[in-house]
């Protein structure tokens, strides 16, 4: 580029006023953010409430003892799921519905998941047993698996291995809180810049 060229230019420059910041500041967390937190967390508690009233106790659809049960939602990755499946997950909590009534399994359930929920839990089991002795045959695996399909938070659940009960029991997989999707967030985030 020529001089003349080059003063050219500049002398194009000269109407020009410079941008004062062209990025966004980063916003730390600010009230707003722990109410909305808040208020999310009241509301999936809520859900978690309403979902008693429907789990039925009425009817089922009955499972053997030994059939392996299996459930995801959409949107769930598959390697997500398999991870499940697996038992590579650490079992963070677990629940024991042995010798309990379908009545008193449905509410120790209900509770069970609440509480998980709270404590920000992901990884869960649940032990129905086989039911190999009960009348009609596997009631209760049967009901826990219809029970865990309606509730919301719930993502996905599988047989367990079996080190950890095989049929009798279930891995499940709750849904994140939301205060651990904004850990996953700020932890990528700071991967990136």
């Amino acid at each position: 580029m020529s001089s003349s060229e080059w003063s050219a230019f500049v002398g194009e420059l000269n109407d020009l006023t410079p941008l004062n910041q062209d990025t966004l500041a980063h916003r730390a967390n600010t009230d707003r953010d722990v109410a909305s937190l808040a208020a999310k967390r009241a509301a999936a508690e809520a859900d978690t409430e309403a979902v008693s009233e429907y789990l039925s106790l009425e009817s089922v659809d009955l499972l053997r003892p030994d059939d392996i049960v299996a459930f995801k939602k959409d949107g769930v990755q598959d390697g997500v799921f398999k991870k499940l499946r697996l038992g590579q997950y650490p079992c963070e909590a677990r629940l024991d519905l042995h010798k309990h009534t379908v009545e008193q399994a449905r509410k120790a359930l209900l509770d069970f998941i609440r509480d998980s929920l709270r404590q920000g839990h992901r990884s869960l089991v649940v032990v129905h047993g086989k039911g190999e002795r009960s009348q009609p045959q596997a009631l209760l695996k049967s009901y826990v698996s219809g029970w865990l399909k309606q509730i919301p938070q719930v993502l996905a659940y599988h047989s367990t291995q079996r080190h950890h009960g095989s049929t009798g029991s279930l891995y499940v997989l709750l849904r994140k809180s939301e205060q651990a999707k904004q850990q996953t967030r700020e932890r990528h985030q700071s991967r990136l810049g």
